[in-house]
């Protein structure tokens, strides 16, 4: 919401110190701001000056980049399938053309006539910004933001008297921004002529300047030719208010200078939040969507507090995992014969316990089982040699040399 003020003061026009009376600002000074909506109306509406225009791309002997019989040298030859230039003997045969990445080529995508330059905008939403950008100029933070040098004007909106708009001489009006404290304006405006980079300065624009005061009126007798010619100032009458003066660049705040005649008119204009626009049918200002902004105060308050829940203490414990192969309570809490277990296999290495005495008499239980069936082993296996042997004997022996039984019966009869 726009710091309005719900009075401000007029100026007269031949003693811009004094003030001659006070008048009520008009309720287009308190409309909400919105720059968005200012940003994309001001964008919409500066397309609307653009002209048509369309580059060159059809080959031809008059075009610039199209005056050569340019080919591509096909594959095989290690190079770019671009059309090159024909010919040698030059640092120009051999060179790429016609295609947007070559030097001297065309332009990818080329502008056409029939392209849409123009945006339509609506109605209502060029009413809302133009509401806007009013409400704008009477906030001193915003028109300093902008760039304005008003630290000696008195106030904000600033305003003057009717007399103002009969001024039909230059230095008078001079003399009357002077006196009003934009001497310092006028002065940043004319030290920032410069000439324009770019194209344009061959093209009948070719100094660029600072925007100054923007000066409405409400009825033209002399004032719109005595100011026109001061750098940096523009000229609008109330009627007539656009959106491109208001808000240069899409960024509102501009330095404004009303007459008195041009805020009474305003109030016709634009309406009121009650009773609407007189002269534009349909319409109302735009309304805030918050009466506070104060959002930390409107949170903290007493009736919305009353209503809200106690804040939720969130209890986070961090679960710690212990290894129950190290620990045994946690390998108790797992498996809970595990500790018994492990103690009866501690005893077993205790040689005075029951368990470890039990164990020794199984063991020795158990070796003496395999002692008695030693013999009985020896005389099986005896037996198996002595029929080996037998069979041995009546294979005939092709190759004459003993076998291992015939070796043992020798050794035998030795003995």
């Amino acid at each position: 919401m726009a710091t309005a003020r719900p009075v401000a003061s007029v100026h007269k026009f031949d003693a811009p110190a004094e003030t001659s009376k006070t008048i009520n600002l008009p309720p287009v000074f308190s409309a909400p701001l919105r720059a968005d909506i200012v940003r994309w109306v001001h964008l919409n509406m500066a397309k609307n000056k653009r002209q048509a225009h369309g580059a060159k791309y059809n080959a031809g002997a008059d075009q610039a980049g199209y005056d050569t019989a340019a080919i591509s040298w096909g594959t095989g030859r290690a190079v770019a399938r671009i059309p090159r230039v024909p010919g040698g003997g030059t640092h120009r045969s051999g060179q790429g053309a016609f295609g947007n990445m070559c030097r001297g080529g065309g332009m990818y995508n080329p502008l056409k006539t029939w392209r849409r330059w123009h945006r339509k905008t609506n109605v209502t939403q060029k009413r809302h910004a133009l509401a806007v950008a009013i409400s704008a100029t009477a906030v001193p933070s915003l028109v300093m933001a902008r760039g304005h040098k008003i630290d000696e004007v008195p106030e904000m909106p600033l305003i003057v008297s009717d007399g103002a708009e009969a001024i039909e001489k230059t230095k008078d009006a001079v003399a009357l921004l002077k006196g009003l404290g934009a001497s310092a304006e006028l002065e940043k405006s004319k030290d920032t002529k410069k000439v324009r980079t770019g194209r344009g300065k061959c093209r009948n624009r070719r100094y660029v300047m600072r925007k100054g005061p923007l000066v409405v009126y409400a009825e033209g007798k002399g004032i719109e030719k005595s100011f026109r010619n001061i750098p940096g100032v523009d000229v609008c009458s109330v009627e007539r208010l656009n959106l491109l003066q208001l808000a240069p660049g899409g960024a509102f705040g501009r330095f404004v200078l009303y007459t008195e005649g041009a805020v009474k008119r305003l109030n016709k204009l634009f309406g009121t939040y009650k009773g609407g626009s007189q002269e534009k049918k349909g319409y109302t200002l735009p309304r805030s969507m918050m009466t506070n902004t104060d959002i930390a105060r409107i949170i903290n308050s007493n009736e919305v507090q009353s209503v809200l829940k106690p804040t939720k203490n969130i209890t986070r414990s961090t679960r710690q995992r212990k290894n129950p192969l190290t620990n045994t309570s946690v390998m108790g809490r797992l498996c809970p014969g595990a500790l018994s277990q492990k103690k009866l296999r501690k005893s077993l290495h205790t040689p005075t316990s029951t368990l470890a005495q039990a164990q020794k008499k199984r063991t020795a239980a158990k070796a003496k089982v395999i002692k008695a069936h030693v013999p009985e082993k020896r005389a099986f296996y005896k037996g198996l040699q002595a029929a080996h042997a037998v069979q041995e004997a009546k294979r005939p022996n092709m190759s004459g040399e003993k076998t291992h039984f015939m070796e043992e019966d020798d050794d035998e009869e030795e003995e």
